[in-house]
């Protein structure tokens, strides 16, 4: 199948998991992650239909930046403080802080493009030491800290990454227990600098699981571009 072909099935299966749970699909963001895959192939995405990728890597989203269409880039992987000056000016979002050292860069950085900065707090749902994010208990407090130090940062939701499973449906306990986290935080009287309007959850294996557990952004990309080549 092409890459056509992988987003149109990809978008069948979005609307069937969200029209079980009464959702409407076109309120959920198919995100195409491009890590390890050329600008050819995200250029074809593109074509598609695709109007958001996410990176994991700061130097391979700068080394494909110039050869991309016209899209939204998102970081959503794990972010250096000290490469956050190099996407800075060149991403919509940051899925991926976990942490006020993190965000203090983000925001300076911010600060001096004069921008402000799209963010989700990301959470290690079983707290994997392979993984990045914070604990499920601390995630309040962060977001708390951030808004009120730093003000060219817009804390617009949550990333959650379970464990990975063979069988998606092991999954749905994780997603549960983010989407409760991200409605308990929703009743939260926040600074205005936090909007909590995304819930970032899912991936290839198990976005039809996220999407009837409440995500509105799935990370899609070995069902579009296949698998990677990690020679």
């Amino acid at each position: 199948m092409s890459i056509r072909d992988n987003i149109n099935e990809i978008n069948k299966r979005k609307k069937e998991a969200a029209i079980r749970v009464n959702r409407d699909p076109n309120e959920i963001l198919l995100l195409g992650v491009t890590k390890l895959h050329s600008a050819e192939e995200i250029n074809e995405a593109i074509d598609a239909g695709i109007t958001d990728i996410g990176e994991n890597k700061v130097q391979e989203l700068l080394s494909k930046y110039d050869e991309v269409k016209p899209v939204r880039w998102h970081l959503i992987g794990h972010l250096q403080t000290n490469k956050v000056k190099q996407i800075i000016d060149k991403v919509v979002m940051i899925h991926s802080v976990d942490s006020v050292h993190l965000a203090k860069e983000i925001d300076k950085r911010a600060e001096q493009k004069g921008i402000v900065m799209d963010i989700l707090v990301q959470i290690n749902s079983a707290m994997e030491e392979s993984k990045f994010g914070v604990s499920s208990n601390e995630v309040k407090l962060l977001i708390k800290e951030i808004s009120e130090k730093y003000h060219n940062i817009r804390i617009r939701g949550i990333m959650c990454i379970p464990p990975f499973f063979d069988e998606p449906e092991m999954s749905r306990e994780y997603f549960k227990e983010a989407k409760d986290i991200f409605y308990e935080l929703k009743q939260v009287d926040f600074n205005k600098n936090v909007s909590l309007d995304y819930l970032s959850m899912g991936m290839s294996n198990d976005f039809e699981i996220a999407v009837e557990e409440g995500s509105n952004i799935i990370r899609v990309g070995s069902s579009i571009f296949g698998l990677r080549d990690y020679r």
